[in-house]
């Protein structure tokens, strides 16, 4: 058999009112600190907060046996040098009577974040008047254990969808009426309007290819017929200036012959 470890969704919280008129001090600080850590429940773990919230009322009423009234002192620190204060605990219940519960209770209560977290759960208040009407505390007399009522029920899995009505993404069958099915029919009425302008606009833009074709083809002939006119222009000056350059040599030979027979 397996140890049983308490899961959060098995933990219940609820909410206990304790009168502490005429109790003693040290007897209700024992029954409040098991409650808050829910030694009263079987599902009790020393490393879980298992317990119960708890509204003590009529602290003012709480009572100290013997003389402890005066042997007993309450210490508090400033955190100077020199700063140390003590109370009696007559003085003090007389004066914060809540103080003294809540004391009381917090050195019954593990010394770490466990516990820090647990005394979160205590209210405690000098008068019989509390602000938790809205949470229902249940009485409880001191000493009397709250009823165990077992786990709590778990709400029951929702049902799955049908199968006709699942998305289009499970890969199953969509009934008409769905939203999956009408997206379907629309789509489907939508398709050969669509086709139809794609194949336009697909026609459309393969003349307009065509005629790009044929203009840049006209442009290359063009500037083909200018680059081979100018060539010929170029050729033609070229060819005179040698001319001319072969007829100043010729009257230049002549002109020294006839200067030589002279």
């Amino acid at each position: 058999m397996k140890t049983y470890s308490p899961k959060p969704r098995d933990i219940e919280r609820r909410w206990y009112l304790i009168d502490a008129q005429g109790a003693v001090l040290g007897r209700l600080a024992s029954e409040v600190a098991k409650i808050l850590r829910g030694k009263h429940k079987p599902i009790f773990a020393p490393h879980a907060d298992t317990g119960d919230h708890v509204v003590v009322v009529n602290a003012r009423g709480v009572r100290l046996t013997g003389n402890k009234d005066q042997s007993k002192f309450f210490y508090q620190h400033s955190g100077y040098p020199g700063g140390l204060r003590r109370l009696t605990y007559g003085r003090l219940m007389a004066e914060r009577p809540t103080l003294a519960v809540e004391q009381a209770v917090r050195g019954m209560l593990p010394k770490n974040r466990l516990g820090r977290q647990i005394f979160k759960k205590l209210a405690v208040y000098a008068g019989s008047a509390h602000p938790h009407e809205a949470q229902r505390p249940q009485p409880l007399r001191l000493g009397e254990a709250p009823r165990w009522e077992g786990l709590p029920k778990l709400a029951a899995p929702a049902a799955p969808a049908p199968r006709a009505e699942r998305t289009r993404r499970t890969g199953r069958a969509e009934s008409p009426g769905s939203a999956g099915g009408r997206a379907k029919a629309d789509r489907s009425e939508r398709a050969p309007a669509t086709r139809t302008r794609r194949a336009s606009s697909a026609a459309a833009g393969r003349a307009a290819s065509g005629s790009t074709r044929t203009t840049r083809a006209s442009k290359a002939s063009a500037g083909g017929r200018r680059a081979s006119s100018a060539t010929g222009a170029s050729k033609g000056s070229a060819s005179a200036s040698s001319r001319a350059g072969t007829g100043k040599r010729t009257a230049r030979s002549d002109k020294s012959k006839r200067t030589k027979e002279s």
